[in-house]
């Protein structure tokens, strides 16, 4: 399938990215959230990353206006019934990207895709709200978008392979790395960070060393360009602790359990860079 018109469900920080990447590839996007002020704010991050690559010469300034001329933004779904792809970048909850699903599958077109950049809720589970359940997958994007390579695709239990195969092809021509995995909890960046960020938090909570030095150990030691508490940080506390419980609950494994400091710190407000307070100061 040729993708040239693209919905994004989602005006945060990573639908926005998303939003971004697609545009720049010339690709028609369609933006939808719920507030015109969300899509306003993301616009203005948009024209900012934008900028910053111009200045830097990665970026000439027409394509910058042609990247932004790309992006139309919108309150309604209904915007997105001739898109071949729309990519959900809503909350990481089960239920509000179920009912995503479920109104997208009677707006967009019979064979459009329909992918979710969820970082842990089953794509299994998100496909079965939809009458389509062979055109759903997952398409997990790493933050900051426009810079991170890895595209995770996810196939669910019943993406058959024409889906998989036009999504691998599209993260392709979008620049990135696509690596395919299986449908399964954290499937396996997540599966594998999360565990190492939580232990992290563990021996900052017990004292064994300060947030810095936890980090320069993990970043001068183990070849990581970001510490785990500094990575914390920017992914957003909150979503790290969501994450977790994802993958307590649904693999059923006490190595999962979240730290209690983390969870302070989230019913603190404490959500790292969103909030200018986490384990740094911002």
């Amino acid at each position: 399938m040729d993708i040239n018109k693209v919905g994004i469900i989602g005006a945060g920080t990573m639908g926005n990215g998303i939003a971004q990447v697609f545009a720049a590839n010339g690709c028609q996007v369609v933006m939808i959230d719920v507030d015109q002020q969300f899509l306003d704010r993301a616009m203005g991050n948009i024209k900012k990353s934008l900028g910053k690559m111009v200045e830097k010469a990665k970026m000439t300034q027409d394509a910058m206006n042609a990247t932004l001329t790309n992006i139309k933004t919108g309150l309604d779904y209904n915007a997105l019934n001739d898109c071949q792809l729309v990519v959900e970048a809503a909350l990481e909850v089960a239920g509000v990207k179920k009912g995503i699903f479920a109104k997208l599958d009677t707006i967009c077109p019979p064979g459009a895709i329909l992918a979710s950049n969820t970082s842990t809720i089953s794509i299994t589970e998100i496909a079965a709200a939809t009458k389509r359940p062979q055109n759903v997958i997952g398409m997990h994007f790493m933050n900051p978008v426009p810079l991170m390579q890895l595209v995770e695709v996810v196939r669910g239990l019943a993406t058959d392979e024409a889906t998989l195969t036009t999504v691998v092809e599209l993260a392709k021509k979008l620049g990135k790395t696509p690596v395919v995995v299986n449908d399964s909890p954290g499937f396996v960046s997540n599966r594998v960070l999360l565990p190492m960020i939580n232990e992290a938090i563990f021996a900052l909570e017990t004292g064994v060393a300060a947030p810095q030095a936890i980090d320069d150990v993990m970043k001068l030691g183990m070849y990581h360009p970001m510490g785990p508490l500094a990575l914390a940080d920017l992914i957003g506390l909150d979503i790290c602790l969501n994450i977790l419980e994802v993958l307590h609950r649904d693999l059923g494994d006490p190595k999962y359990r979240p730290c209690p400091l983390l969870k302070r710190m989230v019913a603190a407000g404490y959500l790292g860079r969103k909030s200018k307070h986490g384990f740094y100061q911002y």
